[in-house]
């Protein structure tokens, strides 16, 4: 049996503004949260679960794209109607999109979602499996996360 993904660990600058979009937005529970010398931590998940996503307060500066490390974060939902829920509720909220709207994964493809920041900047997005109906990829001649 090969290795599974138990959960991600993400350098946050504030834990506080970070939660504002995990929590409050994405919807996740906090399953436990702590402090070690000046070093802030959640892990996040579903309730009863195990952790998904766990923040670290201890970055010093916002994501860089162009170092080694995380590419991006994604999330999965069941319908293209939850992927445009988000939407509504991250726009409302002033989060920054990479793109406008709802893309598919690949030039006529069956799957797609959004593709945004989170307050430091790291990539995430979230996308259905089927749903997004003609939607353009936003690079044509090779699949795509949304971040290429």
């Amino acid at each position: 049996m090969t290795p599974h993904l138990a959960h991600a660990g993400l350098n946050v600058t504030d834990l506080d503004r970070s939660l504002a979009l995990y929590r409050d937005l994405l919807g996740f529970t906090v399953l436990a949260e702590g402090k070690e010398d000046d070093q802030r931590w959640a892990m996040l998940g579903e309730p009863g679960g195990d952790p998904l996503v766990t923040l670290w307060q201890q970055a010093r500066g916002s994501y860089d794209s162009g170092r080694s490390g995380l590419h991006h974060l994604a999330l999965t939902v069941d319908s293209i109607d939850r992927v445009r829920a988000y939407e509504t509720a991250l726009r409302a909220a002033g989060v920054d999109f990479a793109h406008d709207g709802v893309v598919a994964h690949r030039e006529g493809g069956a799957s797609g979602g959004i593709f945004f920041h989170d307050p430091d900047g790291i990539r995430l997005e979230i996308s259905a499996p089927l749903g997004p109906d003609g939607a353009p990829a936003p690079h044509a001649d090779a699949p795509t996360c949304g971040f290429f």
